[in-house]
């Protein structure tokens, strides 16, 4: 015991920084994305591919778009990525597809519940298949995935990493449902740490301005958000997928959390 102490402690510097990164490598590894073929969930593919991993892209349906990242990953590295298609309101159905797919793989190491509804719901018009739509997609769906997932997980020691946003904590005007389901996945988060530990990790990324949402044409109030910032600029696609690629690689005594990527919105007056 003592020889190994003494070995470890006078290991030059550099030593150490290849250890940590060999033993942190995401060579060969899996991750499902759910809505990984458009906008962040298409950004954290590339990104997590680029690092290594082999990618399943589930999408509902985005099949041009989903099956355009397919190929353009497996032209990079064949056989690295693959898809499943589903509605993640047929949990029997979407449970069925992950299994095949894990199956095919041979494992699964990490679940990023990317997938998400947004709508404004004023209180005064708002309809109880919006209510369906987004509780199904952005609760509903990641709690179930995460337990189709779990025996998978389990055997990897991997960790689940659940999308939240900034509004579940900074309700957002006539978007209650949305932000009432981002509030109820941030719970979701801490339950299952406790629930999935130790072997699994579970965490939630928020983020803020990142990107707008595609119905959005309000420049102004772009701007009034941005203002309020204290950045004061809005961030990149990427900046989420490099906080999700951190909790994947060097995150091992953190689960439960929900890191704010936001440039500061959400500690703003």
């Amino acid at each position: 015991m003592k020889t190994e102490f003494n070995a470890v402690k006078f290991d030059p510097p550099c030593y150490h920084f290849l250890r940590v990164f060999n033993m942190n490598d995401l060579e060969n590894k899996v991750v499902l994305i759910t809505g990984g073929s458009r906008r962040i969930g298409a950004y954290t593919a590339r990104y997590l591919h680029q690092h290594g991993m082999r990618i399943i892209i589930h999408f509902n349906h985005s099949a041009v778009e989903a099956e355009k990242i397919r190929a353009e990953l497996c032209e990079i590295r064949p056989d690295s990525a693959s898809l499943i298609q589903g509605d993640l309101g047929d949990i029997a159905k979407v449970k069925y597809l992950i299994r095949e797919a894990v199956n095919a793989l041979g494992q699964l190491d990490a679940l990023v519940n990317n997938a998400s509804a947004f709508s404004p719901t004023p209180i005064a018009s708002s309809r109880e298949s919006q209510w369906q739509t987004i509780m199904d997609t952005n609760l509903k769906a990641p709690y179930f995935l995460s337990q189709a997932t779990a025996p998978y997980l389990k055997k990897q020691n991997g960790c689940i990493i659940n999308i939240t946003d900034i509004y579940a904590q900074r309700p957002l005007l006539d978007h209650a449902i949305y932000s009432a389901s981002k509030a109820g996945l941030v719970s979701l988060t801490q339950s299952l740490a406790n629930e999935l530990g130790p072997e699994i990790r579970v965490n939630a990324v928020a983020p803020g301005a990142i990107l707008w949402p595609e119905n959005d044409s309000d420049e102004i109030g772009r701007q009034r958000m941005i203002s309020k910032t204290p950045l004061k600029r809005a961030g990149e696609p990427d900046d989420i997928a490099k906080t999700i690629h951190f909790l994947l690689v060097n995150s091992d005594y953190i689960t439960g959390q929900v890191i704010n990527v936001d440039g500061g919105r959400s500690v703003s007056p």
